[in-house]
């Protein structure tokens, strides 16, 4: 039995190579490919209207806001940059929170996050998906809730098959839809550099842009999160950092491209709205892209309910990916059953991580009245954020000889470290609700699984056979241990 669950010499050989492993096979172009598709989804074309909302109706301050999003977005990145391609291995914050600043407070966003945020995300987008994919048939009527769930739980095992079955396969569909949905874009930027060129009114809307009332800080603040949300999905990246050609290379290159091309796109959108669109008009739109096709394209205005169900797809499809790796190496690390760690024998994916991933995923569809109680988790994402920057900054000190292909200028982590915290604090200080102590007590809930069976190592009865019994039915193999000797 114990032969089924670790490797043995012969099974491992000599040489890393003929090891079961995640392999390097995404270049630079999937790795852009998969960052910009898993940030593009439904924001950019809904946020607009609570940015603008929140700004108080004022043109100059929503674009700042729009660029100061992406500015720090940028910051975070870089920070994680240093951190992926100098430790290029997969579960991206969690691994790196584990190893700067140690098991505990890894397994705590573990638990949380494998449990509560990211399922319920990919839920959240596969219910927008279905919400989006089903209005062209419905003619101005919401589809029936019971139809939603049903495509929303059928898109969650496509793609949970789909990375299940092939990561060659996973990547091009990121690669294929993230191309269209940048098509999608760059027909409304285009559209809106046209009409701002020839039509004599159409910059009507940047006239005195900051002229409108001014937001004070809490407005502000409201609106920095409304284009935050619009950028979800920037630190995805370092979750595959394991599946990445020359990580050390690629990883900052990617970033460099990817968020630098999201932002350009982001504000020249936003532009493209306000040249068709008055703000009002904006603010009262439920999707501002839908209103902005109905005002530019009305005979063809169905393409751009089908581009955002196509951008989500997409960024559902990251969601999932990433997901799966984040399972995967809590499990290598011994934060999660020895399973989920192991890979398909012939398609070297994450096969038991994947199927708990959407399994999880799909529960929270059911009931979704539970997806109001993920905007009560936000401050536990950019806590994590703020550990994960924190995490860089130990490491700068305790490991200085390890070996940085790209070092990020440190007080950016110390920047970021202080916005994280600013990003927690706020929404539980300027609307406090009991909501937000219920998501703090189920992150204290972990404890009471961290204990017994991490710290102390209980073991359950039966369950190595229960491994054993799944390991054959899954056709999975236990992992190479090598891995955290090389990164030591």
């Amino acid at each position: 039995m114990s032969n089924m669950l670790k490797p043995t010499a012969e099974d491992v050989g000599d040489k890393l190579n003929a090891a079961v492993n995640l392999k390097r096979s995404l270049g630079f172009f999937d790795s852009v490919c998969f960052l910009v598709g898993s940030i593009v989804g439904a924001g950019i074309f809904v946020s607009p209207s609570g940015v603008l909302a929140y700004s108080q109706l004022n043109v100059g301050v929503s674009l700042c806001i729009w660029a100061a999003s992406g500015v720090l977005t940028m910051l975070c990145s870089l920070c994680y940059a240093e951190l992926g391609s100098a430790l290029p291995y997969a579960g991206g914050e969690y691994y790196h929170v584990n190893r700067g600043l140690g098991s505990l407070p890894a397994f705590i966003f573990i638990w949380t996050l494998t449990l509560f945020i990211r399922p319920a995300s990919n839920a959240a987008r596969a219910l927008t998906f279905a919400e989006y994919a089903t209005q062209p048939f419905y003619f101005g009527c919401s589809p029936p809730i019971f139809v939603k769930k049903i495509l929303a739980i059928g898109i969650l095992w496509i793609l949970g098959i789909i990375n299940t079955k092939s990561v060659k396969m996973a990547t091009w569909v990121q690669n294929i839809f993230t191309v269209i949905k940048m098509m999608s874009l760059s027909l409304i930027v285009v559209y809106g550099i046209v009409v701002l060129g020839t039509e004599k009114n159409a910059s009507e809307n940047f006239n005195d842009a900051f002229g409108s009332q001014v937001p004070n800080a809490a407005q502000i603040a409201e609106s920095f999160f409304q284009g935050l949300y619009a950028f979800g999905g920037w630190n995805f990246l370092n979750y595959l950092a394991e599946e990445i050609k020359n990580p050390s290379k690629n990883i900052p290159r990617t970033v460099f491209t990817s968020i630098t091309a999201v932002v350009v796109f982001y504000l020249l959108v936003n532009i493209s709205y306000l040249t068709v669109l008055t703000p009002k008009e904006i603010v009262s739109s439920a999707a501002v892209s839908v209103t902005w096709a109905d005002r530019t394209i009305p005979s063809v205005a169905w393409i751009i309910p089908v581009s955002v169900a196509i951008s989500i797809f997409g960024s559902l499809n990251g969601g999932m990916f990433m997901l799966g790796r984040l399972n995967y190496a809590g499990s290598k690390q011994g934060h999660l059953p020895a399973l989920i760690s192991m890979l398909h024998v012939h398609h070297l994916t994450p096969a038991p991580a994947m199927i708990i991933s959407t399994i999880i995923a799909s529960i929270f569809v059911i009931p979704s009245d539970l997806l109001s109680l993920t905007n009560y988790f936000t401050f536990c994402s950019w806590l994590l954020v703020g550990l994960t920057s924190t995490s860089l900054i130990v490491l700068r000190f305790r490991e200085p000889k390890l070996h940085r292909p790209y070092k990020v200028f440190l007080p950016i982590a110390f920047v970021v470290v202080g916005v994280s915290l600013f990003l927690v604090l706020a929404p539980i200080i300027q609307s406090p609700k009991v909501e937000y102590g219920y998501a703090l007590l189920f992150m204290l809930s972990s404890l009471l699984v961290y204990f017994p069976f991490v710290y102390f190592k209980l073991r359950i009865p039966y369950f190595d056979n229960i491994t054993c019994y799944l390991q054959l039915l899954l056709e999975v193999s236990p992992t190479d241990m090598f891995e955290d000797n090389k990164s030591q």
